[in-house]
Formats: structure tokens, sequence, C-alpha cells
């Protein structure tokens, strides 16, 4: 029920130990064959409205991303701006992604595309920070990403900006991927309004954090992974 469009690989691993203890023998490749016949495999869902603008005069920053091997959690953040629209009004939903743990450490729900909103992303993501480890704050050539407001809070908390060089949405494949990943599977209607939805928001990213297995974590939550990463990076450091 919290996660009603699930992959079916995910599924399988989730309910397990559960057909294990009930004797029950139902590989991977046979539960996609009944989910089928019960139509019940996910279709996806494609839609695209765009959010950058990055043909402006403010300085852009040098993509680190390419030359940065991720080993430990807030070692680099990841950032994009989502277009949701509800009955009444459009919103904008920002997020802060960990890079190694996939976990979002910030989000904010705006009616509009200005700083503001983006900035008060990032600052939830700060105050979640749990080293002084360097951290690296990733994302695209946005007007958002390269104003002097947002700049200044990087550099007040001694982050280092990194964007990508070009158009290729790839470099910034990650945070997109964020974005479909709450837009798919738990954003599954047209909330009434802004407050609704942000309610939902906030409850779904609870959910993906700390229940969601990811295939690329060996079906671990990001929750488990980052918090496993901060604790040996304490470690090390004690």
């Amino acid at each position: 029920m919290e996660m009603p469009r699930l992959g079916t690989r995910k599924l399988h691993y989730l309910i397990a130990d559960e057909l294990k203890g009930r004797h029950i023998k139902l590989g991977r490749d046979r539960l996609f064959d009944f989910l089928r016949s019960e139509h019940l495999l996910i279709k996806p869902r494609k839609s695209y409205t765009k959010t950058t603008w990055s043909k402006h005069w403010l300085r852009k920053h040098p993509n680190l991303l390419k030359e940065i091997t991720l080993n430990r959690a807030e070692q680099m953040w990841v950032s994009d701006i989502t277009y949701i629209p509800t009955k009444s009004n459009n919103t904008y939903l920002s997020l802060i992604t960990d890079a190694y743990s996939h976990q979002i450490v910030g989000h904010h729900l705006s009616s509009d595309l200005r700083t503001e909103g983006v900035a008060q992303a990032l600052q939830m993501a700060i105050k979640k920070r749990k080293t002084k480890l360097p951290l690296i704050h990733h994302s695209d050539r946005g007007i958002q990403y390269c104003s002097e407001e947002y700049q200044a809070i990087l550099s007040a908390n001694r982050i280092t900006p990194s964007m990508t060089d070009g158009y290729d949405c790839y470099q910034n494949a990650l945070a997109e991927r964020m974005n479909g990943i709450l837009k798919d599977e738990f954003l599954l209607t047209t909330y009434d309004n802004r407050q609704q939805l942000d309610e939902v928001i906030t409850e779904s990213i609870k959910i993906y954090n700390q229940k969601r297995p990811h295939l690329s974590l060996n079906y671990k939550t990001p929750t488990f992974i980052h918090e496993k990463s901060l604790a040996e990076s304490t470690a090390r450091d004690s």
C-alpha cells in the first residue's frame, strides 16, 4: 500500500522471507509471469516540463562529477527541480540527494521557480549534515543554482559547487532519476493543492528513504547505507 508502483525485482526481494516461511517456491521470473497474467506489471509514465534556464550570464562552475569516485556519504550532493501540477496551481519540487547513499537529504515544494525554493531545500540538507568532510554540490546550470544567493550558502558552509558542462541530462542523471522515482512510484494522482501535495511528498520521501530497497545498493535502503557510511566515517576520524 505504501509503495504501489514498486518494481517487481524489489517486490520479490521484500517478500522472499515470507515466501520461504510459507514454503512457497516463487522465483523472480515466475513472479513476473504471475503479475503479467493479473495485469499488475507497472507501465512507465512519461512526461517532461522544462524547469532549467541555463542561457544566462551568471557564473557557471566546472563539472567535478567526472573526476570523483564516490566512497562515502556526504561526499557529493546532487540537486534538481521538477514540475508537479495540482488541481489549483503549479508547483515545483526541489530535491537534494546524497550521491553515495541515494538518500534524499533536503526538499522543498514551491509555487514558483525562484531561488528561494531551492535554497530552502539546501538549508534543510545542511541542517541534517553530520560531518565536516569535504562536500561537493552538483547541479545543472540553472539560474537558481548559479545565483548569488545560492552560491553564498554553499560558500558559507564550505561546499564546493559543481555543474553540468552542457545540455546532456545524463550529467545529472541521479538527480533526475530521483524526480522520476517520486513521481512514478509515489505521486499517483493530481492533488487538490500545494499543502496536500507537500504532505504527501514528505511522507513519500520518508518511505523512499527508509523502506524502499535499491538495486544499486544491493537491495538496501538509502537510510541504511547513509547511516552505515556516516558511522564508518566517524569511526575512522576518532
